[in-house]
């Protein structure tokens, strides 16, 4: 690969990644609600999805999202139905002043990243972004091992910059909001959050 094309990528993937959709509304919603150090997890879980997407792009596997398109809906739909619970639990019970910080966190580091990575390989936008719009600007037929390496590389810097920025000022948000009333409003504008990304999610076809 040259150095435009590793250029295009980056900033193909740049502009992808910073229009908020599924992913972004999701973490954004973790942050509100559990704090940085879980959904900057979740975050890792997010890149580790999209860098699942780029390798089987890599491999010459964009076959499978067609050949195989009812393994791509089941997950979907899981990611579906955990971003809908997590939206139900906020709105049911949520954070309180005196348990915020004793679950912050809830459902420890696996939790966070499985939840990134469903989120991620249930979201038609990251699918098509890496199985439709990636191989017009990475030439597949020549890319090489050291190509790849690079490519995650840059997936993963790209992706953490554009990202972490939406979770620290999130939880900095939550920092702030100490009242009940406010944890109340917290609690539902981030069952809204995870509710609109599951909506966002069941709608694309």
């Amino acid at each position: 690969m040259t150095l435009t094309g590793f250029i295009a990528y980056s900033g193909a993937l740049a502009v992808a990644a910073a229009i908020p959709g599924p992913g972004v509304t999701a973490l954004v919603a973790r942050a509100l609600g559990s704090g940085f150090r879980s959904s900057l997890f979740m975050a890792f879980g997010l890149v580790v999805g999209d860098l699942t997407y780029l390798t089987a792009v890599v491999l010459g596997l964009a076959f499978v999202a067609q050949t195989f398109g009812a393994v791509f809906l089941v997950v979907k739909w899981l990611g579906v139905a955990y971003l809908a619970w997590l939206a139900w639990s906020f709105w049911t019970s949520g954070f309180t002043a005196e348990t915020v910080e004793a679950r912050r966190g809830g459902g420890g580091v696996p939790v966070a990243i499985a939840s990134g990575l469903a989120v991620t390989l249930g979201n038609p936008k990251t699918m098509i972004f890496y199985l439709a719009i990636t191989p017009t600007i990475v030439d597949l037929a020549t890319i090489t091992a050291a190509d790849y390496a690079v490519l995650a590389a840059t997936t993963i810097i790209v992706l953490l910059v554009v990202l972490v920025p939406y979770l620290v000022l999130a939880a900095k948000a939550r920092w702030l909001l100490s009242s009940p009333r406010a944890l109340k409003v917290l609690n539902r504008t981030a069952a809204g959050f995870m509710m609109g990304a599951a909506a966002a999610i069941a709608a694309r076809p």
